[in-house]
């Protein structure tokens, strides 16, 4: 019985999941609709190339999988089926937080011929799109990013502060800083400028939970408001946050472009008025300035 080949093709294209085939050799034979969506990347451009020149995924600690640790290599060898949560890379640069799942593809005898990757985007995509939506209708968006502005920032932190003082919630102020923006700017241009901020807002935005905050505070400066977290998990969410912007790109014709962030995080105090907590985020910040750049400082650091 002949296979209708097309058929499947035009069945996976409906699916929300992005789905690719790979070869033993790990280049992509197949590239549905999702997976252009997800990824920015059409499948004229990947059909044919290696999986591991496109999507470049890694953990939340920085590790590529896709040179040391990938499921699909694994999975074409001894053909067992694998889960993982990781992040790819976007076309754009920006990191997307994915669930993937690997199978084996097998042929008539039963020898793996190479796998299939299912991919399904973990971004708090409905959350962030409602909060935007708002955040536009009262004028508290920042234009250039799409993310909240200073104003919301502020709102959200006093609402977090009043929170704190009335039910003992904890909660923390992270102060991001892109390092040598000025040299971006100086080198490529104020157009490339923006669009690293663009990049580094949708990497940041799409991997925060669902109840924190991240907004630009102005400049190359962003604030984040992370909610529920004790110190140590407030420095892990900005760690993690600082690996992800150092593992997105911009690439523009020959160049890629990548920067790297610093970061105060600053634990909400008892007797912390905005300001006071504001400022220790931003000293902690300026810590991590002079001590190298792209790390994470905290209270223990001072």
């Amino acid at each position: 019985m002949m296979v209708d080949t097309e058929f499947y093709k035009s069945s996976l294209n409906e699916l929300y999941d992005g789905v690719y085939y790979v070869d033993r050799d790990r280049k992509i034979r197949y590239w549905n609709k999702a997976a252009e969506r997800l990824t920015g990347h059409k499948s004229s451009e990947v059909v044919g190339k290696h999986c591991s020149d496109i999507l470049m995924h890694i953990d939340d600690k920085g590790v590529n999988f896709c040179k040391k640790q990938c499921p699909l290599a694994k999975t074409t060898v001894d053909g067992r089926a694998r889960e993982a949560d990781l992040y790819l890379l976007h076309k754009n640069g920006h990191r997307v937080p994915v669930s993937i799942r690997v199978a084996p593809i097998r042929d008539s005898s039963g020898q793996i011929t190479g796998a299939v990757q299912i991919f399904s985007d973990k971004s708090p995509v409905v959350t962030v799109r409602q909060r935007l939506e708002q955040c536009e209708k009262m004028a508290l968006l920042d234009p250039l990013t799409n993310s909240p502005n200073r104003r919301y920032i502020k709102m959200n932190l006093n609402s977090r502060l009043d929170e704190m003082s009335r039910y003992g919630w904890p909660f923390g102020v992270l102060f991001i800083d892109i390092d040598h923006f000025k040299r971006v700017n100086d080198v490529y241009g104020h157009d490339v400028g923006d669009e690293i901020l663009k990049m580094i807002a949708k990497t940041l935005l799409n991997n925060l939970r669902p109840f924190d905050l991240l907004g630009r505070w102005g400049g190359e400066e962003f604030t984040a408001i992370i909610a529920n977290v004790n110190e140590q998990q407030l420095y892990s969410i900005a760690n993690r946050f600082r690996l992800l912007v150092e593992n997105s790109a911009l690439h523009k014709e020959s160049d890629t472009i990548r920067v790297t962030v610093s970061i105060g995080a600053a634990f909400a105090q008892s007797n912390d008025t905005m300001d006071k907590l504001l400022k220790r985020a931003d000293q902690l910040m300026y810590h991590s300035k002079i001590s190298g750049r792209n790390r994470v400082s905290t209270s223990w650091d001072e």
